[in-house]
């Protein structure tokens, strides 16, 4: 049985989610402040994770390793598993991460004169990376309803047909709104952008923490022009081994993955390391699959907790259920309190979230909330969050 209540000490490990607040926050000390920001989780990892890299280390030559048939398999029969997609070991490039995979379709794939379309709000990466490669960003605003998101294919429309827009990233399913998109939306997504030259790089990284019965659909699978996709996929949320960085690039399309390849090249880069190729293999087995389904329960349950909680004791924020991730998109437009204002009154309160302009700046009223943590964390940070707002 897995004991997600088990309290296991993070601090003291270099971990940036709980040894880095003083510097993110700008605060002499954050001993007694509960972080509910960065998205990582406050659970062990999987026993068969753990085990799979300590069996490594009693192997102990380090050399240069590449990743290993069972490890290609694993990924393969997962997707074809969980998510009914069919790809072949061919098709996958291996990457640190996703952020970085992302980073090389769009150095590969786009010119410096090409602009890049993103939807607001959304990870903060997924603009940054782009500008800092010297792209031009242009923002696609979701359509938001009661705290519920859509798109607005008017506007999408509108600027995937501008001819210096030559990809489209895609959050899917979407952080911070938790929003898995259906298949209508998805394939014509699909269809816009192929009818307009947009290659879409669709960061699936959450597709595995998909919550109350909700379905992930690749848009992969579902595209009617799948060489246009490139997916990026990892088992490092899943699982809570961001530490390990570990990464997949998909693609259908040779040419898309000789363009990538030869971009990741350029810089030097090798594919996963030892400990991440037999971590990979680890987290995509049917064994891990138990875990993660013992996850969802728990993530299912804190969020429940959540809202009711924060519902009842403040009815003017608003939170609306998520789809999938553990992150909750919280509206604090009607309590009066600015963002600068009620940072502060958490931070003295004693919790951290994120403020909801890091996700675009037309988004001061929101807050972004990490609830992967034991609910007696969980209890004690949503009492802190009700006492900041008395």
């Amino acid at each position: 049985m897995n004991n997600f209540d088990q309290q296991l000490s993070r601090k003291n490990t270099g971990s940036i989610k709980w040894d880095f607040m003083e510097k993110i926050y700008n605060i002499p000390n954050a001993e007694n402040i509960i972080p509910m920001w960065i998205a990582d989780m406050d659970f062990a990892a999987p026993q068969i994770i753990t085990d799979a890299i300590s069996k490594r280390l009693e192997k102990p030559i380090f050399g240069y390793s590449y990743e290993v048939d069972p490890c290609a398999d694993s990924i393969v029969n997962w997707l074809e598993r969980r998510h009914n997609w069919t790809i072949t070991s061919d098709q996958i490039i291996y990457h640190q991460g996703v952020v970085p995979a992302i980073a090389t379709a769009v150095e590969a794939l786009t010119a410096p004169s090409d602009s890049i379309l993103v939807n607001s709000p959304v990870y903060p990466p997924f603009f940054m990376i782009p500008a800092k490669l010297g792209r031009e960003v242009v923002y696609s605003p979701l359509l938001e309803d009661c705290g519920r998101y859509s798109f607005d294919f008017n506007n999408f429309e509108e600027q995937v047909r501008r001819p210096e827009v030559t990809m489209f990233i895609l959050c899917h399913p979407h952080n911070p709104a938790g929003v898995a998109w259906d298949e209508d939306t998805l394939r014509k997504i699909d269809e816009l952008c192929f009818a307009n030259n947009v290659v879409v790089v669709s960061d699936e990284i959450h597709s595995d923490l998909m919550l109350n019965g909700s379905k992930h659909i690749p848009l992969a699978k579902v595209s009617a022009h799948p060489e246009n996709i490139v997916t990026c996929f990892a088992p490092t949320k899943t699982y809570n081994i961001a530490g390990i960085q570990a990464a997949m690039v998909i693609s259908c399309d040779s040419h898309k993955r000789l363009e990538m390849q030869n971009a990741i090249a350029s810089h030097g880069q090798m594919g996963l390391n030892v400990f991440a190729i037999a971590a990979v293999e680890a987290a995509f087995s049917e064994e891990a699959e138990k875990w993660l389904h013992d996850l969802i329960q728990y993530l299912n349950k804190n969020i429940d907790y959540t809202i009711d909680t924060i519902s009842k004791a403040i009815p003017s924020v608003k939170i609306n259920r998520p789809d999938a991730t553990y992150l909750l998109w919280v509206d604090i437009r009607e309590t009066g309190f600015t963002e600068k204002e009620i940072m502060q009154k958490l931070l003295d309160a004693g919790v951290a979230l994120d403020p909801g302009t890091k996700y675009g700046q037309a988004f001061e009223g929101f807050l972004r909330m990490n609830i992967a943590c034991t609910s007696d964390t969980l209890k004690e940070a949503v009492s802190r969050f009700i006492k900041a707002f008395a």
